[in-house]
């Protein structure tokens, strides 16, 4: 026996900026950003009438910090349905202790599951391809096993990012490289939906083979890199300050959503 594909009335995002949206620009919408969450609430939207939507996410916010700011208000807005990603700050921090953050992680996801809503969690993308992220492959890869247990304990549904092909196209990421692009929230909404069991009308994208970068082009693109986005970077974190102190939510609460925003 089939099992019936699941309807949701209400629908929660929690997180940092990969479910704000960053890296997929859209002047009409919240802090100008569509993002995934918006793809996949667009989705469940078209299969009922009185769905509603709510993302929670601020840019920069550390795993504790989306927990202390964002859980009990999404807990308050009673949903059938959660998304929570966090801890990718966490892991580029200089030093993180994994364990007590998956320790937080793991009661926070506790409640949310209690609440009776189906929740789903991220492990964190492998960038060992990058000469830059891909120095934290072996914390992320630890990080990533203590969450898997996490949603084994609770039930949790699992969209496994670490395990994803495709995504060391250059493209699939923003001019930063640190957030996807619009293709990478286009792919990402497609894995979503997947995992949860939801049949959807979207497309992963297919962008062709890569162009390929002389010399000379390269450098000018990793100095650009360089000083448009890890210098400031750096700066942030030498300083304490993040990118989401002035932010605020962008969907507080519960709404209606279409494919026009």
């Amino acid at each position: 026996m089939s099992t019936p594909e699941p309807v949701f009335h209400r629908y929660v995002a929690l997180g940092d900026s990969f479910t704000e949206g960053l890296g997929d620009r859209d002047p009409k919408r919240p802090n100008g950003l569509r993002g995934w969450a918006d793809r996949v609430a667009e989705q469940l939207a078209a299969k009922n009438t009185d769905f509603r939507y709510a993302n929670l996410a601020v840019r920069g916010k550390l795993l504790g910090q989306i927990i202390d700011e964002q859980l009990d208000q999404a807990l308050a807005l009673g949903p059938d349905l959660v998304t929570i990603y966090g801890g990718g700050n966490d892991l580029m921090r200089p030093s993180v202790d994994i364990d007590a953050m998956v320790d937080r992680y793991h009661e926070a996801v506790g409640r949310l599951t209690a609440s009776g809503a189906t929740v789903a969690l991220w492990t964190a993308y492998d960038a060992g391809w990058s000469a830059v992220f891909g120095k934290i492959r072996g914390r992320t890869a630890i990080y990533n096993e203590l969450v898997r247990e996490v949603a084994d304990r609770h039930g949790a549904v699992v969209v496994d990012f670490w395990r994803f092909d495709g995504y060391d196209d250059e493209r699939m990421w923003d001019w930063d490289r640190l957030h996807m692009s619009t293709p990478g929230h286009q792919r990402m909404a497609v894995e979503t939906l997947d995992a949860l069991g939801v049949s959807h009308d979207l497309v992963a994208p297919d962008l062709g083979p890569a162009p390929v970068l002389d010399k000379a082009e390269r450098r000018r693109v990793n100095y650009i890199w360089t000083k448009d986005f890890v210098g400031p970077w750096i700066g942030r974190r030498l300083t304490g300050k993040s990118s989401g102190d002035t932010v605020a939510a962008r969907r507080p609460v519960l709404e209606s959503i279409s494919v026009e925003g």
